[in-house]
C-alpha cells in the first residue's frame, strides 16, 4: 500500500524501475542551480533522492529533518557513487513525495546519527528517537536474532518451551520483591517472580523432562554497568533425571555458536569449558567471576611478608599480583592503585624488580630491610627485571578482593598480559552452601537456598552437631563466566523435603515455615520428584558481551536510568486516591527524592 521497496533495497540492477520508498527525511543537502540530494532513512537502510525541480525542492525545505515521506520516482545510476553504503550506486528521481507524518519541531533533542553522544538521560527521554540511530538499533536487532537462535537451539536439545506465571507469591529468594496488590484481596499482594524458580522446579516434580524460557525476571535491585534495575530477562531452563554435567553439556553445546555466529570476538572457549572451584577462583584470581583473557595469577605471600616491618602487613593475610614485563609509569602506577582503593574502599601497594634487579619504588624499603628478603621474594614470586608487583592486605577475603581487582585493572593496563578479542568462558562450581549475612551477622545460604549440599543428608547432620563448621559445606552451584561477568547461576535441586528441611533449620527456619514458605513446592517433592538441575543465561548480559558494549542499557530497546525510573513514560508514577481506595491502599508518607 504504502512502498514497493526498502531503502536499503534497490540495487543498479533496478535502474529505470518505477519505485515508491518510504521513510524518514534524515537530511537535505543543497548544491545550488536548484538541485538537492535529499536522504531518506527507514528501518533497512538509507537512499538518495535527487530533487531537480524547483517545486519539489521547495515543498521539501519547508520539512523539518525526521519528517514522515513518501517518495514516487525512478532508479537511476548515481554519478557520485558511495560504495559505503549498499544503495550507494543508484539515486531516485522523484516525481512526486507526499508528506505522511510531519516532525512538528525545527529543533531535535540531538541528531539522530550522533545520538551516542548525546546525555544518557536525553536518550532515555526520547528513546524512539535515540532508536532511529542504526548504531543503536542493530543491537536491538541482533538482540533478536540472538533470542531466536537460543530458541532454536534449545529445542534442538529436546527442551520444551512453557511460560510460568508473572503473578505469584512473594518468598525469600535474595533480592526485594516488587509487589502487586490485589484488588480481590484487601491487604494482601502479589510478586512480581524474581526467578521462575519454584515454577521450573514444580514442572519437573510434574514430569515434564526438559524446560526452557525466555523468562522476565523483576528484582528491586540498583542498577550497575552490567545489571538494568528492575527488570531483565534469561534463558530459564531446567532438566529432569540430571545433574551438574549434564546441564554443562546442554549450555556447551547451545552457546559457543550464539558467540561464533554473532559475537564482536570470533574466538570463543570450545567444550568442555574450565572447571574452577570457588575457592581456587578466590586463591588464583581474587573472583568468583574472573576474566581469564588475564593470564595474572594472585600468590600468597603472608609467611614471606607479614614479618617485613610494614604495618599494614602485621597479622593479616597478604596477597600478590606480580606483572612482568611491565613498563607502566609511576603516574599509571598509581593511578591504578587510587582505583582499587575506589573500588574495594582497601588500600594496595606496590614494588618493582627493576632493569637492573633490583628492588624499587612502593614499599621497596621494607622488603630491602629484611636480611635475603629480596631474593626470596624473587624467587617465591618468579620475578624477571621489569617487573611490577601490586600487593593486598587484610583479612582473607578482603585480601583476595582487593588482589582480584588489582588482578584486573592490571590486565587491562598491560595488553601483552590481556588476550582481549576472544571470549573465554569458564564454570565456577562449588560455591560455600552457607554465609554470614553482611547485615544480620547470622548464617544465611550463600546463593541458591534450594540447592543440593555436597554430601546430602549426612553433612548437614554433621553440621548440625557441630561436627563440621556450616560454612565449609559446599552446594552442587555453579556459576557460568565470560570474560569476568557472571552469565549464568545454576545447580543440581534439593528435591528431598527431608533434606530440604534440613538445610532451613540451619538457617534457623522451622518446618512450618517452609511448609509455609515453599507450600506448592514442598507438597509436590513430597508426592515424589525426580533428580534435576538446571541454569540461567542472562539474555541482557549475553547481549552486552556480544556486542562489546560497556552498559547493558545499548541492548536494552526501553531501559531505565540508574535510579530505577523510566523518564520517556514517566514511570513509577503517582496514582489518584480513587485507585489507592480501590486497592485498599493508604499512602501516609511520600518524599521526593528528584
Amino acid at each position: 500500500m504504502y512502498r514497493t521497496h526498502t531503502c536499503g533495497e534497490l540495487r543498479i540492477s533496478d535502474a529505470g524501475a518505477s519505485v515508491t520508498l518510504c521513510g524518514w527525511m534524515e537530511n537535505l543537502r543543497e548544491v545550488g542551480g536548484g538541485i538537492a540530494f535529499l536522504i531518506l532513512r527507514d528501518f533497512f537502510g538509507t537512499t538518495q533522492v535527487v530533487l531537480e525541480t524547483e517545486d519539489l525542492l521547495s515543498q521539501v525545505k519547508a520539512l523539518n529533518k525526521e519528517t514522515t515521506i513518501q517518495v514516487m520516482g525512478a532508479v537511476r545510476e548515481r554519478t557520485n557513487k558511495n560504495p559505503k553504503i549498499p544503495t550507494g550506486d543508484i539515486e531516485i528521481a522523484p516525481t512526486e513525495i507526499k508528506v505522511l507524518s510531519r516532525c512538528q519541531y525545527n529543533e531535535l533533542p540531538f541528531e539522530i546519527n550522533f545520538s551516542r553522544d548525546a546525555d544518557e538521560a536525553q536518550r532515555l527521554r526520547y528513546r524512539y528517537l535515540d532508536l532511529r540511530n542504526p548504531m543503536v538499533k542493530k543491537n536491538i536487532v541482533l538482540r533478536s536474532q540472538v533470542v531466536s537462535a537460543l530458541r532454536q537451539a534449545m529445542e534442538a536439545e529436546g527442551f520444551m518451551e512453557i511460560t510460568t506465571p508473572i503473578l505469584t507469591a512473594s518468598s525469600p529468594e535474595g533480592a526485594r520483591d516488587y509487589l502487586v496488590p490485589s484488588r480481590k484481596h484487601p491487604g494482601k499482594f502479589y510478586a512480581l517472580p524474581q526467578a521462575p524458580q519454584q515454577f521450573k522446579q514444580l514442572l519437573m516434580a510434574s514430569g515434564f523432562d526438559r524446560y526452557f524460557q525466555i523468562a522476565p525476571c523483576f528484582r528491586d535491585e540498583d542498577a550497575r554497568g552490567d545489571r538494568s534495575p528492575g527488570e531483565f530477562y534469561q534463558l530459564d531452563m531446567e532438566m529432569a533425571f540430571a545433574g551438574q554435567e549434564e546441564v554443562f553439556a546442554v549450555m556447551e553445546a547451545v552457546l559457543p555458536p550464539v558467540f561464533e555466529k554473532f559475537g564482536e570476538y570470533k574466538r570463543v572457549s570450545g567444550a568442555p569449558f574450565r572447571r574452577i572451584p570457588f575457592l581456587q577462583a578466590m586463591e588464583d584470581y581474587g573472583s568468583d567471576k574472573p576474566d581469564l583473557r588475564i593470564d595474572l595469577l594472585i600468590h600468597d605471600v603472608t609467611e614471606l611478608l607479614s614479618g617485613c616491618g610494614f604495618g599494614p602487613f602485621e597479622n593479616a593475610v597478604v596477597k600478590a599480583v606480580p606483572v612482568s614485563g611491565c613498563n607502566l609509569t609511576r603516574k599509571a602506577i598509581d593511578k591504578i592503585i587510587a582505583e582499587v582503593e575506589v573500588q574495594t574502599a582497601q588500600k594496595s601497594y606496590w614494588f618493582k624488580l627493576d632493569e637492573k634487579g633490583e628492588i624499587a619504588g612502593g614499599i621497596a624499603k621494607f622488603i630491602n630491610a629484611g636480611p635475603g628478603l629480596p631474593e626470596k621474594v624473587v624467587e617465591a614470586l618468579a620475578l624477571e627485571p621489569n617487573s611490577l608487583v601490586v600487593l593486598a592486605a587484610g583479612k582473607k577475603s578482603a585480601a583476595q578482593k582487593t588482589a582480584g581487582v588489582a588482578r584486573k585493572l592490571l590486565g587491562a593496563a598491560c595488553p601483552s598480559h590481556m588476550d582481549q578479542e576472544k571470549y573465554e568462558l569458564c564454570w565456577i562450581v562449588d560455591f560455600p552452601m552457607y554465609e554470614i549475612g553482611e547485615e544480620s551477622g547470622e548464617l544465611e545460604f550463600g546463593h541458591n537456598p534450594f540447592s543440593m549440599p555436597h554430601g546430602g543428608m549426612e553433612a548437614l547432620l554433621k553440621a548440625e552437631r557441630g561436627e563440621m563448621d556450616p560454612l565449609d559445606l559446599r552446594a552442587h552451584q555453579y556459576d557460568l563466566v565470560c570474560n569476568g561477568y557472571e552469565l549464568a547461576s545454576g545447580a543440581e535441586r534439593n528435591y528431598d523435603p527431608e533434606i530440604m528441611v534440613k538445610a532451613f533449620e540451619l538457617v534457623g527456619l522451622a518446618e512450618e515455615d517452609v511448609r509455609s514458605k515453599f507450600p506448592a513446592m514442598y507438597n509436590a517433592f513430597c508426592y515424589g520428584a525426580p533428580p534435576h538441575a538446571g541454569a540461567a543465561p542472562g539474555i541482557d548480559r549475553l547481549v552486552m558481551l556480544l556486542t562489546g558494549e560497556s552498559y547493558i542499557r545499548e541492548v536494552i530497546a526501553f531501559p531505565m536510568n540508574q535510579s530505577a525510573q523510566d523518564v520517556m513514560m514517566g514511570a513509577p508514577s503517582a496514582v489518584t486516591e480513587a485507585q489507592l481506595r480501590e486497592l485498599s491502599i493508604a499512602v501516609t508518607k511520600t518524599e521526593d527524592k528528584d
